[in-house]
C-alpha cells in the first residue's frame, strides 16, 4: 500500500490521484512518484523526451550512466523477458469511429489487462471512472517543438482522477470540454490529416488516460517509432487500394502520416508493413479508391463495444 507524508496539504486532485494509486495493483511507490512528476511537470518531461527542452542532453547523459549500472526491469512472470520503454509508455492507433466511442462511454468500464488488444507487457488496462469528464491539454508535443502544428488544445485527457488532476495543475494550458466538444475535436484534427492514438502509461495507474492527436512532425511517440522503438501498435487495419478506381493524383501518399504509401506506375501502392491502418487516407482519396481492411498480423482493434460486450459474456458465462 502507498504511504505519503506531504509537506504541504495536496490539492483534491492530487488526493484522488493518490486514492485511486492505493487501489492500483502492482503499483508502487516509484510509480505513483514517476506518475505525479510526469503529470504534474508533463511540458517538461515530454520536452526532454522528444530532445527539445534545454535539460535533454543532461538526461540522456544521465539516463545512459543509470542503464549502464542498474538491471533491467523484470517483466511479469506471464510475459517472459524483460521491461523495454515502450512497455511503459505507448499508444494503439485508432480511427476517428474507434476514438469517438472512447469520448462519448456513457458508463464506468473495467477491462483489465487487455493483452489481445494492447501488445506490451505493462499499461494495458481501460479503466474509465467518470468518462464524461474530459480535458483538452495543449499538446505536450507540439507545445515543445519551435514552430508546432496548430491547434494546440487537441490532447482529450479522459476519466477521473486524471482530467481533474491535469486541469487543476494546468490550468492555463487546459479546460474541461463536453463530449460533444471533445468529439468536434476528433473529426476537426481527422480533417487535417492526424492520427488518433489511445495512450497508456504504467505511471499512470498502468492504464489508458488520453486520446492524442497526432502528426510525425510533432509527435514524439511517432518519431520514436520510426528509429525503431515499438510505441505505437497498429489498429488492426490497413489501407487498400481499388486500382480501377486509384487515378494517381497521389493525395493519399501526401496525406500518409506513416510514409507508408507510394506512386508505382501512376497508381498507389500501401506498404502494409509500414502501414498502420488509422484511416486518415480513405477519407483523403477523391476517388474513393482506398479503403480500411482488417489485418489479423496487425492485432485487435480497439473497439470499446466490442470489448465491453465481450466482457459481459464472460461474465455471464462465467456466473
Amino acid at each position: 500500500m502507498i504511504r505519503l507524508r506531504w509537506p504541504l496539504p495536496p490539492r483534491p486532485s492530487t488526493r484522488a490521484l493518490i486514492r485511486e494509486a492505493r487501489q492500483a495493483r502492482a503499483y508502487s511507490f516509484f510509480d505513483f512518484v514517476h506518475g505525479y512528476v510526469y503529470a504534474r511537470w508533463t511540458y517538461t518531461y515530454i520536452g526532454i523526451g522528444t530532445g527539445e527542452h534545454r535539460l535533454a542532453r543532461a538526461y540522456k547523459r544521465a539516463a545512459g550512466w543509470l542503464g549502464r549500472i542498474m538491471p533491467p526491469r523484470p517483466a511479469p512472470a506471464a510475459a517472459g523477458g524483460s521491461i523495454s520503454f515502450a512497455d511503459t509508455y505507448h499508444g494503439k492507433v485508432v480511427t476517428l469511429e474507434s476514438a469517438t466511442r472512447l469520448v462519448t462511454v456513457n458508463q464506468d468500464i473495467n477491462l483489465g489487462d487487455l493483452e489481445h488488444v494492447i501488445p506490451y507487457n505493462l499499461a494495458r488496462d481501460i479503466i474509465l471512472k467518470h468518462p464524461d469528464h474530459i480535458v483538452a491539454l495543449e499538446c505536450p508535443c507540439r507545445a515543445s517543438r519551435p514552430n508546432p502544428c496548430l491547434p494546440l488544445d487537441v490532447c482529450l485527457i479522459i476519466g477521473e482522477p486524471f482530467a481533474s488532476f491535469i486541469n487543476e495543475h494546468h490550468a492555463g494550458r487546459s479546460r474541461p470540454i463536453t463530449q460533444g466538444e471533445a468529439v468536434d475535436i476528433l473529426r476537426a484534427e481527422h480533417e487535417r490529416g492526424h492520427v488518433h492514438h489511445a495512450f497508456f502509461k504504467d505511471a499512470m495507474l498502468g492504464r489508458f488516460y488520453a486520446i492524442c492527436n497526432c502528426c510525425s512532425c510533432c509527435c514524439g511517440a511517432m518519431q520514436a517509432a520510426r528509429q525503431g522503438v515499438p510505441m505505437l501498435a497498429s489498429s488492426g487495419y490497413v489501407s487498400q487500394v481499388d486500382p480501377d478506381l486509384c487515378a494517381g493524383c497521389a493525395a493519399c501518399e501526401a496525406a500518409c502520416q506513416f510514409g507508408a504509401i507510394s506512386m508505382a506506375d501512376d497508381r498507389s501502392v500501401v506498404d502494409t508493413g509500414l502501414c498502420m491502418g488509422c484511416g486518415v487516407c480513405p477519407d483523403k482519396c477523391p476517388n474513393g479508391a482506398m479503403q480500411l481492411v482488417r489485418d489479423e498480423a496487425k492485432g485487435i482493434p480497439l473497439e470499446i463495444d466490442v470489448l465491453m460486450a465481450q466482457a459481459a459474456g464472460s461474465s455471464v458465462g462465467g456466473a
